[in-house]
Protein backbone atom coordinates (compact mmCIF):
# COMPACT_ATOMS: atom_id res chain seq x y z
CA UNK A 1 0.00 0.00 0.00
CA UNK A 2 0.74 3.72 0.09
CA UNK A 3 4.15 3.96 1.53
CA UNK A 4 3.86 0.91 3.32
CA UNK A 5 0.65 1.98 5.28
CA UNK A 6 -2.87 2.25 5.31
CA UNK A 7 -3.58 6.13 4.94
CA UNK A 8 -7.44 5.44 4.78
CA UNK A 9 -10.02 2.87 6.85
CA UNK A 10 -10.69 1.99 3.10
CA UNK A 11 -9.30 -0.82 1.30
CA UNK A 12 -10.81 -0.20 -2.10
CA UNK A 13 -10.03 3.63 -1.89
CA UNK A 14 -5.87 2.30 -0.45
CA UNK A 15 -5.52 0.71 -3.52
CA UNK A 16 -6.16 3.71 -5.79
CA UNK A 17 -3.95 5.57 -4.25
CA UNK A 18 -1.19 3.63 -4.24
CA UNK A 19 -1.49 3.24 -7.72
CA UNK A 20 -2.17 7.16 -7.96
CA UNK A 21 1.11 7.51 -5.94
CA UNK A 22 3.14 5.12 -8.51
CA UNK A 23 1.48 6.85 -11.58
CA UNK A 24 2.34 10.41 -10.37
CA UNK A 25 6.12 9.59 -9.66
CA UNK A 26 7.01 8.20 -12.96
CA UNK A 27 5.24 10.83 -14.62
CA UNK A 28 6.87 13.50 -12.30
CA UNK A 29 10.07 11.80 -11.47
CA UNK A 30 12.76 14.56 -9.95
CA UNK A 31 10.18 17.09 -9.88
CA UNK A 32 7.91 14.82 -7.20
CA UNK A 33 7.92 16.66 -3.77
CA UNK A 34 4.59 14.80 -2.21
CA UNK A 35 1.47 13.77 -2.32
CA UNK A 36 -1.59 14.43 0.29
CA UNK A 37 -5.28 13.78 0.68
CA UNK A 38 -7.81 16.51 1.97
CA UNK A 39 -11.14 16.91 2.46
CA UNK A 40 -13.57 14.28 3.67
CA UNK A 41 -11.28 11.68 3.99
CA UNK A 42 -8.77 13.93 5.81
CA UNK A 43 -11.76 15.48 8.28
CA UNK A 44 -12.93 11.68 8.61
CA UNK A 45 -16.49 12.25 7.75
CA UNK A 46 -15.96 10.65 4.12
CA UNK A 47 -18.95 8.88 3.01
CA UNK A 48 -18.92 6.05 0.19
CA UNK A 49 -22.00 7.28 -1.67
CA UNK A 50 -21.26 10.54 -1.96
CA UNK A 51 -17.68 11.52 -1.25
CA UNK A 52 -14.79 12.29 -3.86
CA UNK A 53 -11.09 11.58 -3.35
CA UNK A 54 -9.51 14.75 -2.85
CA UNK A 55 -5.93 15.00 -3.19
CA UNK A 56 -3.00 17.29 -3.84
CA UNK A 57 0.62 16.79 -5.45
CA UNK A 58 3.21 18.98 -4.70
CA UNK A 59 5.56 19.77 -7.84
CA UNK A 60 9.19 21.43 -7.34
CA UNK A 61 8.44 23.71 -9.91
CA UNK A 62 5.63 24.55 -13.17
CA UNK A 63 5.31 21.66 -14.98
CA UNK A 64 6.34 21.51 -18.75
CA UNK A 65 3.96 20.58 -21.50
CA UNK A 66 5.82 17.21 -22.28
CA UNK A 67 5.04 16.41 -18.46
CA UNK A 68 1.12 17.98 -17.91
CA UNK A 69 0.66 15.04 -21.29
CA UNK A 70 2.34 12.42 -19.28
CA UNK A 71 -0.07 13.31 -16.35
CA UNK A 72 -3.11 13.32 -18.51
CA UNK A 73 -2.42 10.02 -19.96
CA UNK A 74 -1.55 8.80 -16.30
CA UNK A 75 -4.83 9.59 -15.28
CA UNK A 76 -6.59 8.50 -18.40
CA UNK A 77 -5.40 5.04 -17.80
CA UNK A 78 -6.57 5.04 -14.46
CA UNK A 79 -10.40 6.51 -15.32
CA UNK A 80 -10.57 3.56 -18.10
CA UNK A 81 -9.82 0.96 -15.50
CA UNK A 82 -13.61 1.29 -14.84
CA UNK A 83 -13.52 1.27 -11.17
CA UNK A 84 -16.32 3.73 -9.01
CA UNK A 85 -13.21 4.79 -7.19
CA UNK A 86 -10.75 6.01 -10.24
CA UNK A 87 -13.35 7.85 -11.20
CA UNK A 88 -13.94 9.81 -7.96
CA UNK A 89 -10.39 11.07 -7.73
CA UNK A 90 -10.18 15.22 -8.03
CA UNK A 91 -7.02 16.81 -7.10
CA UNK A 92 -4.47 19.70 -8.18
CA UNK A 93 -0.62 19.80 -8.95
CA UNK A 94 0.59 22.54 -7.41
CA UNK A 95 4.21 24.04 -7.44
CA UNK A 96 5.89 23.87 -3.53
CA UNK A 97 6.44 27.28 -3.95
CA UNK A 98 2.89 28.55 -4.82
CA UNK A 99 1.59 26.82 -2.06
CA UNK A 100 3.02 28.10 0.78
CA UNK A 101 0.30 31.46 0.36
CA UNK A 102 -2.39 31.92 -1.92
CA UNK A 103 -1.64 34.45 -5.17
CA UNK A 104 -4.74 35.56 -7.27
CA UNK A 105 -2.33 36.35 -10.11
CA UNK A 106 -0.34 32.84 -10.26
CA UNK A 107 -0.12 31.46 -13.49
CA UNK A 108 -2.95 28.01 -14.26
CA UNK A 109 -1.86 24.83 -12.67
CA UNK A 110 -2.76 21.10 -13.70
CA UNK A 111 -6.08 20.19 -12.59
CA UNK A 112 -8.18 16.82 -12.33
CA UNK A 113 -11.62 17.32 -12.23
CA UNK A 114 -13.97 14.23 -10.69
CA UNK A 115 -15.53 14.00 -14.85
CA UNK A 116 -12.33 13.18 -15.76
CA UNK A 117 -11.21 16.48 -17.00
CA UNK A 118 -7.46 17.42 -16.94
CA UNK A 119 -6.52 21.02 -18.01
CA UNK A 120 -4.30 24.03 -16.62
CA UNK A 121 -6.59 25.84 -14.28
CA UNK A 122 -6.77 28.82 -12.40
CA UNK A 123 -6.87 28.28 -8.39
CA UNK A 124 -9.89 30.57 -6.79
CA UNK A 125 -10.06 31.87 -3.41
CA UNK A 126 -11.34 28.74 -2.15
CA UNK A 127 -8.21 27.35 -2.24
CA UNK A 128 -7.24 29.35 1.07
CA UNK A 129 -9.60 27.28 2.06
CA UNK A 130 -8.20 23.83 1.06
CA UNK A 131 -4.85 25.54 1.98
CA UNK A 132 -6.01 25.31 5.19
CA UNK A 133 -7.41 22.33 5.26
CA UNK A 134 -4.48 20.89 3.97
CA UNK A 135 -1.89 22.18 6.74
CA UNK A 136 -4.59 21.58 9.72
CA UNK A 137 -6.23 18.13 8.87
CA UNK A 138 -4.26 16.93 5.63
CA UNK A 139 -2.70 13.30 4.87
CA UNK A 140 0.48 12.76 3.73
CA UNK A 141 0.73 9.72 1.57
CA UNK A 142 4.06 11.17 0.03
CA UNK A 143 6.81 13.45 1.24
CA UNK A 144 7.65 16.31 3.78
CA UNK A 145 4.64 17.68 6.99
CA UNK A 146 2.22 19.79 5.14
CA UNK A 147 2.62 22.50 8.31
CA UNK A 148 6.21 22.97 6.34
CA UNK A 149 5.29 23.60 3.11
CA UNK A 150 1.78 26.21 3.81
CA UNK A 151 1.72 29.47 6.15
CA UNK A 152 -0.59 29.47 8.80
CA UNK A 153 -3.77 31.08 8.24
CA UNK A 154 -5.65 33.26 10.35
CA UNK A 155 -9.51 33.61 10.98
CA UNK A 156 -9.86 36.58 9.23
CA UNK A 157 -7.83 35.11 6.09
CA UNK A 158 -10.38 32.16 5.96
CA UNK A 159 -13.54 34.59 6.66
CA UNK A 160 -11.79 36.60 3.59
CA UNK A 161 -11.63 33.83 1.68
CA UNK A 162 -15.20 33.04 1.79
CA UNK A 163 -16.45 35.86 0.82
CA UNK A 164 -14.05 35.55 -2.28
CA UNK A 165 -15.52 32.40 -3.37
CA UNK A 166 -19.56 33.25 -2.60
CA UNK A 167 -18.83 36.01 -4.46
CA UNK A 168 -16.93 34.71 -7.36
CA UNK A 169 -18.95 31.07 -7.50
CA UNK A 170 -22.10 31.54 -5.43
CA UNK A 171 -23.68 35.01 -6.64
CA UNK A 172 -26.25 35.65 -9.16
CA UNK A 173 -25.82 35.15 -12.17
CA UNK A 174 -24.32 31.29 -11.37
CA UNK A 175 -21.58 30.53 -13.85
CA UNK A 176 -23.21 27.17 -14.37
CA UNK A 177 -27.03 27.38 -13.31
CA UNK A 178 -28.17 24.56 -15.26
CA UNK A 179 -26.28 22.45 -11.91
CA UNK A 180 -29.14 23.48 -10.16
CA UNK A 181 -31.34 21.20 -11.78
CA UNK A 182 -29.60 18.39 -10.02
CA UNK A 183 -30.28 16.77 -6.46
CA UNK A 184 -27.04 16.44 -5.79
CA UNK A 185 -26.05 19.75 -6.73
CA UNK A 186 -28.61 21.38 -5.05
CA UNK A 187 -27.65 19.31 -1.67
CA UNK A 188 -23.99 20.36 -2.56
CA UNK A 189 -25.02 24.19 -2.78
CA UNK A 190 -26.52 24.14 0.75
CA UNK A 191 -23.79 22.09 2.83
CA UNK A 192 -21.43 24.62 1.48
CA UNK A 193 -23.90 27.07 1.90
CA UNK A 194 -23.30 25.71 5.83
CA UNK A 195 -19.38 25.97 5.98
CA UNK A 196 -19.00 29.65 4.64
CA UNK A 197 -21.80 30.43 7.55
CA UNK A 198 -19.55 28.50 10.11
CA UNK A 199 -16.22 29.84 8.44
CA UNK A 200 -17.78 33.29 8.87
CA UNK A 201 -19.06 32.83 12.30
CA UNK A 202 -16.10 30.98 14.14
CA UNK A 203 -12.79 31.83 11.80
CA UNK A 204 -12.49 28.46 11.06
CA UNK A 205 -13.26 25.31 8.90
CA UNK A 206 -15.49 22.37 9.52
CA UNK A 207 -16.28 19.84 7.41
CA UNK A 208 -19.63 19.95 5.52
CA UNK A 209 -21.32 17.70 7.91
CA UNK A 210 -20.21 19.36 10.49
CA UNK A 211 -21.16 22.81 9.53
CA UNK A 212 -24.54 21.41 8.48
CA UNK A 213 -25.08 20.32 11.75
CA UNK A 214 -24.53 23.32 13.44
CA UNK A 215 -26.77 25.26 11.13
CA UNK A 216 -29.90 22.99 12.36
CA UNK A 217 -28.85 23.92 15.94
CA UNK A 218 -28.19 27.62 15.31
CA UNK A 219 -29.93 29.44 12.06
CA UNK A 220 -33.80 28.52 12.83
CA UNK A 221 -36.56 28.16 10.56
CA UNK A 222 -36.43 27.44 7.53
CA UNK A 223 -33.27 26.70 7.45
CA UNK A 224 -32.54 24.38 9.92
CA UNK A 225 -34.98 22.33 8.39
CA UNK A 226 -32.99 22.58 4.42
CA UNK A 227 -29.91 21.55 6.55
CA UNK A 228 -30.73 18.87 7.92
CA UNK A 229 -32.45 17.47 4.53
CA UNK A 230 -29.11 18.22 2.70
CA UNK A 231 -26.56 16.58 5.87
CA UNK A 232 -29.16 13.69 5.42
CA UNK A 233 -29.31 13.30 1.37
CA UNK A 234 -28.23 10.64 -0.83
CA UNK A 235 -28.03 9.72 -3.95
CA UNK A 236 -31.33 8.50 -5.57
CA UNK A 237 -33.21 10.76 -3.13
CA UNK A 238 -35.16 13.70 -3.86
CA UNK A 239 -33.96 17.06 -2.57
CA UNK A 240 -35.58 20.93 -2.49
CA UNK A 241 -36.34 22.84 -4.88
CA UNK A 242 -34.22 24.98 -6.70
CA UNK A 243 -36.43 28.28 -4.74
CA UNK A 244 -35.40 26.69 -1.70
CA UNK A 245 -32.01 26.65 -2.76
CA UNK A 246 -31.60 30.26 -4.23
CA UNK A 247 -33.27 31.74 -0.94
CA UNK A 248 -30.59 29.90 1.54
CA UNK A 249 -27.58 31.00 -0.85
CA UNK A 250 -29.31 34.59 -0.99
CA UNK A 251 -29.71 34.62 2.97
CA UNK A 252 -25.99 33.60 3.00
CA UNK A 253 -24.80 35.99 1.11
CA UNK A 254 -26.43 38.59 2.59
CA UNK A 255 -24.49 37.52 6.37
CA UNK A 256 -21.11 37.90 4.43
CA UNK A 257 -20.88 41.57 6.07
CA UNK A 258 -17.38 42.52 7.86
Amino acid sequence: MVGDAFPTPYPYVNAVLDRLLVGVRAALEARFVGLYLHGSLAYGDFTPQTSDLDFLVVTGGPLPNEVFSALQAMHARLRAEGTSWTQKLEGAYIPQKALRRHAPDHPAVPWLGVDGHFARESLGPDWILQRWILREKGIVLAGPPLDALIDPLSGDDLRAAVRGSLGEWWSPPFPSPERFQSDAYRAYAVLTMCRSLYVLEHGRIASKPQAATWAVQTLGSPWAGLAAQAVAWEPGRTFAGQQDTFAFIEFTLKRTGP
